[in-house]
This record gives C-alpha cells, sequence and structure tokens, in this order.
C-alpha cells in the first residue's frame, strides 16, 4: 500500500469507464411470455429505447434508432410505453406523439404514427382491448398564457383522430386503470396546491359509451395520498394509502375499504414519475417491496390472512415490480450490486439477472460498503445518512490525516437516496473521499410525520440535517473540518446554496441546476411544481418576504466559499437564470467560482459526455480549492478567481 494524501488516490473507477458501460433501467411490462424495460443510454445521447426479452434469453432492441422513447408529461414523465399481445405503444419525446409498432407482423420495425398534434403529450398508456382504444393521461400545451389542460382520454387505435375525454377538471390525473372485465375504471386525480404525495382522489366509474358514469370516490380527500391501484382478477382493487402516517396496502371490494397488512414501513412512493409500481398480484397473494429506515425488502403478503413473509434477496433498493404467474420481474440494488432486471421464481425462489445498469468489471476491495447512521440534529430530532468511508486498497493515508467529506443533498426535496452501489459515489470513495448521502427531514420512507418535517421549512430543516450531519461526522473524527464540501442536483441544489450562504460549516460545494431565488422559481417553474412550495415554505406571493429571507441570491454578501455551478440550458424546471444570477454575484465579489453549462441537457444529465464533465469537473474544482493534487490528468474546467 502506498501512503497518500485523501484526494490524492488513483482509482480504477474512472468517469470514462462509468459513462461508457452505464445504462438506466426501468419501465417494465410484461406480455405473456416477453419481458419488456426501457434502457436510458447515455452514449446514444441519452436515447431511451425499449428492449425485449424473449423466452430463449435473448434481449433485443425493440425501438428503432430514430425513435426516443419518453414524454415529458409533468415534464418528469414516466410509462411512456405499454405492451399489448406484441403490439408496443409509445410516445416519442422528439414530437411528443405516439407510435405504435406490431412486432407480430411481417415488419416488425416498421412503426406507425397515431397521434399528430404535438401541443399534446401522453403518459400511463394502457390498452381498452373490448374497444380498441388506447386509454391514458393527456397534457395539452395549446397557450403559453395558461397552465396546460391535463385529462384521461381515450384513442381510438384504427382511427387516432378520434379522441375521447373520459375524465376531466381537476389540475392533474394519474394511473388510469381498466378493471379485468373493462366494465370500469379507476384513476387518481388532485388539485392545487397538492402534489401527489400530498393529497389524491381515487375514484372507480363504470364506462358506458366510452364514457365514465357516475363516479365514486372511494378514497384519499385533501390530505391522504394514493399510490398505484390495481385491479385483482376478482375485482378488488388494491392500493396505496398514507391514512395511518405510513403508506400501507388496503383493498376495496365494491363496497368497503380494508387495510391488507398493517406495519410501519412504506409500500409507496413519492409519484414524482407515472408508472410507478411496488408490489405485484400472484393468486392470492401480493408481491412487494417496502422501506424502512432507508433500505428496501421484498415480501410475500398473503391476501387471505394478511401475514407477511419477507424473502430472503440480496437487494436493499427494489422497484419497478411486475410479475406473472410465479415469475417476479423488478429492478434491484444493493451496497454492492448496481442496479438490475431480475426475475425471481417463487415456486424455486430461483433468480436470473436479464440486464445489468453497469457491465464494468471491478474488484469489490474499491468499493466502500455505506453504514446507516443516525445522527442528532436541531429541536433534539434525529436525521438519517449513509456514511461512506474513503476505500482503496492501494492506498493509506498520511498519519494523522483526517478525510474531506463531500455531503450529498438529494433532490425532490420529497424523495429519498437508498444505499445502492452508485459509481458515481465510488469514483468519490475510493480517491480518498469520505461521502455522507443525506436522508434530511422531509425524505420519504420514515413516515409521513418525517416527510411532512420539511413543511414550511424547506431551506432551515435540509440544511440543518445536512450541517449536523457533516458535524457528527468530524466529532466521530471521520471527518477533516477544513475540508467539508456539500453538493446536491435540483431541490437538492438549492439546500446546496443555502447551506453555503446561510451557514460557514462547509468550505466549498456543487450546485447541480440548483435554485438560488425562490420567489423565481415559485413564478418561472411548470404547473406540476407551481404550488408546491405553498406548503414547502409559504404561499407566494402573500408572503413574498418569506422567499427573499429563504434565497441565497439576496445573500450573497454572506458568502465566502466557491462554488461550482453544472447547468443543461434547456432546463424548464430549473432555469438556467437561477444559476448564472447566483454566478454574476461571485465573480463581482471575486469569489472563485465555475460555471459550467451544457447546451442540449434538460433537468438532469442523460449525454455521456456531459456526465463525464460534470463528474470530472466537481473534482477538479475541489483539488484546486482543498489543493490536493489529481492522480490521473482531467480536463480543466475554468475557475474565476
Amino acid at each position: 500500500m502506498q501512503l497518500a494524501p485523501f484526494g490524492s488516490w488513483k482509482s480504477p473507477i474512472t468517469a470514462d469507464a462509468i459513462v461508457a458501460d452505464s445504462i438506466g433501467l426501468g419501465s417494465i411490462v410484461i406480455d405473456g411470455a416477453d419481458i419488456y424495460w426501457l434502457e436510458s443510454r447515455p452514449q446514444e445521447a441519452g436515447r431511451s429505447v425499449i428492449v425485449r426479452r424473449t423466452s430463449d434469453g435473448k434481449n433485443t432492441d425493440v425501438t428503432p434508432p430514430e425513435y426516443n422513447v419518453r414524454n415529458r408529461v409533468h415534464e418528469y414523465g414516466g410509462a411512456a410505453y405499454t405492451v399489448v399481445d406484441g403490439c408496443v405503444y409509445f410516445s416519442n419525446i422528439s414530437d411528443n406523439c405516439l407510435y405504435v409498432q406490431d412486432l407480430r407482423s411481417e415488419q416488425p420495425q416498421q412503426v406507425r404514427q397515431l397521434t399528430h398534434d404535438k401541443k399534446k403529450r401522453y403518459a400511463d398508456l394502457s390498452v381498452d382491448t373490448l374497444r380498441h382504444r388506447l386509454i391514458c393521461v393527456q397534457e395539452e400545451h395549446d397557450s403559453a398564457d395558461f397552465e396546460p389542460l391535463n385529462t384521461i382520454v381515450s384513442i381510438d387505435i384504427a382511427k387516432p383522430d378520434d379522441i375521447q375525454v373520459m375524465a376531466g377538471g381537476c389540475d392533474f390525473y394519474a394511473a388510469p386503470r381498466l378493471s379485468p372485465d373493462g366494465s370500469r375504471l379507476a384513476w387518481l386525480s388532485w388539485n392545487h396546491p397538492n402534489l401527489p404525495w400530498d393529497g389524491t382522489n381515487l375514484q372507480v366509474a363504470n364506462i358506458v359509451n366510452g364514457y365514465l358514469a357516475a363516479p365514486s370516490l372511494i378514497a384519499g380527500g385533501a390530505n391522504q395520498a394514493i399510490f398505484q391501484p390495481q385491479w385483482a382478477g376478482d375485482d378488488t382493487l388494491y392500493f396505496v394509502s398514507d391514512r395511518t402516517g405510513w403508506g400501507n396496502l388496503y383493498c376495496w371490494q365494491g363496497s368497503t375499504v380494508k387495510p391488507v397488512h398493517e406495519l410501519e414501513a412504506e409500500f409507496g412512493l413519492p409519484q414524482w414519475v407515472f408508472g410507478m409500481s411496488t408490489y405485484a398480484l400472484v393468486g392470492n397473494r401480493i408481491v412487494c417491496t417496502y422501506t424502512q429506515r432507508g433500505v428496501w425488502h421484498l415480501a410475500l403478503i398473503n391476501t387471505l390472512s394478511g401475514h407477511l413473509t419477507r424473502l430472503n434477496v440480496p437487494y436493499t433498493d427494489i422497484s419497478n415490480v411486475r410479475a406473472a404467474g410465479n415469475l417476479v420481474v423488478c429492478c434491484a440494488a444493493s451496497a454492492t450490486h448496481a442496479n438490475e432486471i431480475i426475475t425471481i421464481d417463487l415456486l424455486t425462489e430461483s433468480r436470473e439477472i436479464l440486464q445489468r445498469s453497469n457491465r464494468l468489471k471491478i474488484d469489490p476491495r474499491y468499493f466502500s460498503i455505506p453504514e446507516s447512521i443516525e445522527f442528532p440534529t436541531t429541536d433534539g430530532n434525529t436525521a438519517f445518512a449513509f456514511y461512506y468511508p474513503p476505500t482503496n486498497p492501494d492506498y493509506q493515508p498520511l498519519l494523522g490525516e483526517k478525510p474531506p467529506l463531500l455531503v450529498k443533498s438529494h433532490g425532490g426535496p420529497t424523495a429519498a437516496t437508498s444505499n445502492q452501489l452508485s459509481l458515481k459515489t465510488q469514483y468519490w470513495t475510493s480517491r480518498g473521499f469520505a461521502v455522507v448521502d443525506v436522508n434530511y427531514g422531509g425524505s420519504t420512507g420514515y413516515g409521513k410525520a418525517y416527510q411532512h418535517r420539511l413543511d414550511g421549512k424547506w431551506g432551515i430543516v435540509d440544511v440543518d440535517d445536512c450541517t449536523n450531519a457533516a458535524l457528527y461526522l468530524v466529532r466521530q473524527g471521520l471527518a477533516d473540518a477544513n475540508r467539508l464540501a456539500i453538493s446536491g442536483g435540483s431541490a437538492g441544489g438549492y439546500t446546496t446554496l443555502a447551506a453555503l450562504t446561510f451557514g460557514d460549516t462547509f468550505k466549498a460545494g456543487a450546485s447541480y441546476y440548483g435554485v438560488s431565488d425562490l420567489a423565481s422559481l415559485a413564478k418561472d417553474t411548470h404547473k406540476f411544481e407551481s404550488r408546491y412550495l405553498d406548503r414547502l415554505v409559504a404561499p407566494y406571493p402573500a408572503q413574498a418576504d418569506l422567499y427573499q429571507a429563504r434565497s441565497p441570491l439576496y445573500f450573497t454578501d454572506r458568502l465566502s466559499c466557491p462554488i461550482a455551478f453544472f447547468q443543461g440550458l434547456e432546463d424548464k424546471v430549473v432555469p438556467p437564470n437561477q444559476a448564472e444570477m447566483m454566478v454574476a454575484v461571485l465573480k463581482a465579489k471575486q469569489i472563485p467560482v465555475a460555471y459550467v453549462t451544457f447546451p442540449t441537457e434538460q433537468h438532469g444529465f442523460r449525454q455521456a459526455e456531459n456526465i463525464k464533465r460534470a463528474l470530472t469537473g466537481e473534482f477538479y474544482f475541489y483539488a484546486q480549492i482543498f489543493g490536493f493534487e489529481l492522480a490521473e490528468e482531467i480536463e480543466p474546467i475554468q475557475i474565476d478567481r
């Protein structure tokens, strides 16, 4: 082992290898004996491709090269395709239109366009085989002067100009689900100022002549969030509700709602995107995943007895759960396994990996194994995080040296981080950084009370928890108090900027498409999040003074540490002017600042070269600020001083 300062260790986990061998995985669909999923490929400019796994064990691309299977409903999209009897229906991001591709035909690569109006976007697709129609959520962008119009519509597959509105009048819709016999539809709706994790309505209605008759409210309300309604073969409707303070499974059988199994755990997720799935029905059992204290478990629930049996699988982050017969398909990851699409046979408990998100072969000795920590924070509360120690079998630090610490603040903020293997995190730890990934107050997975800890206190609770995580590790002798950095994207970028502006614990930071002016966010952002800050901060503009008091942009006189900004210029969620206003002030103060832009990126980076540039750029920035030597050549980013 070589003696070398923290931060200057050479690692086989390179940015080139990460982007060259990494893909995103999700959106699983089962159609007969075939399994489908989406792959997001940075090497193809972030294109999303439908992949088909046939019964002979072969993976084949379905989507022709000129198509990109995504949508921008609610801007974040999701559930951009479905498959029924070998026919693939999908949304193409470049024109927002729907297409169909019949894999049973003599020309399976031939694609037929269904819709033509580029101002209309579609998500949450399902097929009404009885009526030969598509049912989906439609978002219509007719005028820049008005909010987009959201509805549930049905589209005649043979005559796609025939579009019928089935449900309208609410601000938002999601999860239109047909009953097994096609006679009824269940769906979710909600209105401003709520987001779907605040409160939603679950309704059911009969379908009469293609329209919905006499809708009934089954569950939900302004303060009860419903997640993933799903019909069973006997017309029982299952769903997740947080009515008790925990997101548990319930069922409705035409008259009453009953709990399936009550547990202080979360069986649901915040619905940032369409089509999320944490459970599937297998006869009289439910295969489900749930989280407790940031760790996900896979289990079976007997719907007759309510008994829960945990399955013994080596995964701690499980999502996209689907099932057909006794075969379960899901996305799964752990501290030593990057995200994979796997199958589990419930009869034999055998598992098969269908696809890996990364094929990079690395000696696991280079992996830092996260430790789940609880630490004291403001007002006598406890917060949670995953701590990753610096790990590299080729190096040991200088005697008495403490490592630099990178505090990660997740986006959302209504979301959570997990302990699944992230090569981006390992990029830091294998070079001699400690990392702590914080599930600050407001994060999901710890119950509704913990999630509501951020209500009215965004920019306070999250900042305090990230700061206290760093100070806790300093007290434990696990981090250098003079080399503490904080980094985050989107909402995590706001937490980063607020921590750097309103406190002096951190000595540097990096903001990825982060918010610097809350009022600008409230005025400029898209419909889905346009009232998000009513709960997190206060109603705007009635309490505009509070927005200014929480905005880093107006208190840059307090800044005295360097910041790097990474921004997509096509970002509609957090527009570039949020970063540019902050950069201009820092330049005027002659505080070291870097501003790295990506002209073709939106909210979040999808293209391989840009992902690499941001990761290495942030590392280069800290090397210059903290003064350690680089063990490898990195393309510099411009730092204005």
